[in-house]
């Protein structure tokens, strides 16, 4: 429930919160981000009551959601020299994997020991030292020039945030409620009307908080969509294999936690890998090299069992996060090299809602073909949902072959106006 209401805060706000970084500065959006996520997280820590709780969650997700893509922005604006953003990127990516690793762990044994206030107020600290990192090693900066000719948009921010919302809502809830409850329906029909919704507004409008112009660029509209497979891969087999571990080779919580432990540390390598790589090898090969490889990796988790030990897992999984690893750099130096600097916080909003969003349905659906916790289909469940991730990793390499345009073309694309 809790989780839920994170996303839908965080997922709702995504887009928006890209688009007012470069209406109002990157910089500012971003501090004001690490306030109300500090202030949340008090909230939550403090809440008397169950509606206390779910209203401080929304606001914590979306203060994280006003993180996300103006740290992209800021990177953007700290290193215009495309070799030195490719390794900052690396290291924003790696930062992401500590988090994932050290969180469940880290809240495990706070919950055991401080009750469950504490996995949010530890995030007291850790905002105050973000919020005056943040005051004293960056340089506040004027809104980007093109930030004022697109204005805040209201209605199309509106639409985009119930859109989001709602699908949100949806995907989350049918793993409780089945596809075919009412609300689920409802839910993503509201998600469909709005979204239309926001692209009529979108098209019209003469300030557009998200011109639809930038996904006539290749390099943008490939990496939103890249970036939707392989999180759809990646966040749908490890819910998948979260289950498996817990349910049917019984492990606890804090024991599935660092059973990832060596997939979170070659995700983290590799991103600084592929930072320092990325200026002297094109984006086309790193991305047909990542889904391959990710594609082999989890095709090598096929003959999963339930007598076989997790030691034979390890190498399997290792190669799946070393192959999604080396795309979501890549990804994120793609998008940000195809816009203007104007527009790299609305850029990194669509990349990361792509991501969102893909990963939301990796585990909807995922989570789905494992609905059944009988060891004999699950199991079959379980094969279903690694095909699935692999069909889609392979027929993002197919794209990548036919669309992915060289480093050069994709510096084209940025000189071309939107």
């Amino acid at each position: 429930m809790g989780a839920q209401r994170l996303y839908a805060g965080f997922a709702a706000l995504l887009l928006s919160a890209g688009g007012l970084g470069d209406c109002m500065g990157a910089r500012r959006v971003f501090m004001l981000g690490f306030a109300l996520f500090t202030l949340a997280s008090a909230g939550c820590g403090l809440a008397p009551s169950l509606t206390a709780l779910i209203f401080a969650r929304i606001a914590q997700g979306m203060g994280a959601a006003m993180l996300v893509p103006n740290s992209l922005s800021m990177l953007q604006q700290a290193f215009p020299d495309p070799a030195q953003r490719s390794r900052a990127v690396g290291w924003w990516g790696a930062a992401g994997g500590i988090a994932l690793a050290a969180g469940p762990v880290l809240g495990g044994m706070l919950v055991s020991h401080a009750g469950w206030r504490s996995i949010f107020l530890i995030n007291l600290p850790i905002g105050l030292l973000g919020l005056y990192l943040s005051w004293r090693h960056t340089e506040p900066r004027r809104p980007n020039p093109a930030g004022p000719q697109r204005g805040l948009d209201l209605p199309g921010q509106a639409a985009g945030c119930l859109a989001l919302a709602a699908l949100t809502y949806a995907l989350s809830a049918a793993g409780g409620l089945g596809w075919a409850h009412p609300r689920v329906h409802g839910s993503l029909l509201l998600s469909l009307a709005s979204a239309a919704a926001f692209i009529a507004i979108e098209s019209r409008s003469a300030a557009p908080m998200l011109p639809l112009t930038l996904f006539r660029l290749p390099s943008f509209a490939l990496a939103s969509v890249c970036g939707a497979i392989i999180n759809f891969a990646y966040y749908g087999l490890i819910f998948v294999f979260s289950l498996f571990f817990q349910l049917e080779q019984h492990l606890s919580p804090q024991q599935t936690g660092l059973a990832f432990l060596p997939m979170t540390v070659v995700l983290m390598a590799v991103n600084i890998l592929v930072g320092r790589l990325s200026g002297r090898l094109r984006a086309r090969a790193l991305m047909l090299f990542g889904m391959s490889w990710a594609a082999l990796g989890y095709a090598l988790l096929w003959p999963v069992s339930l007598e076989g030990g997790y030691g034979w897992l390890i190498a399997p999984m290792l190669i799946a996060s070393s192959g999604i690893a080396t795309m979501v750099p890549t990804l994120t130096n793609l998008t940000l090299s195809a816009v203007s600097p104007a527009q790299t916080g609305i850029a990194s909003g669509v990349l990361n809602t792509s991501r969102q969003v893909g990963g939301m349905l990796g585990v909807a659906v995922c989570g789905f073909l494992v609905r059944d916790t009988e060891p004999a289909v699950f199991m079959q469940g379980m094969h279903r949902a690694i095909g699935t991730a692999v069909i889609l990793l392979l027929a993002g390499f197919a794209l990548c072959c036919i669309g992915m345009p060289s480093h050069d073309r994709a510096m084209d694309e940025r000189r071309q106006p939107s």
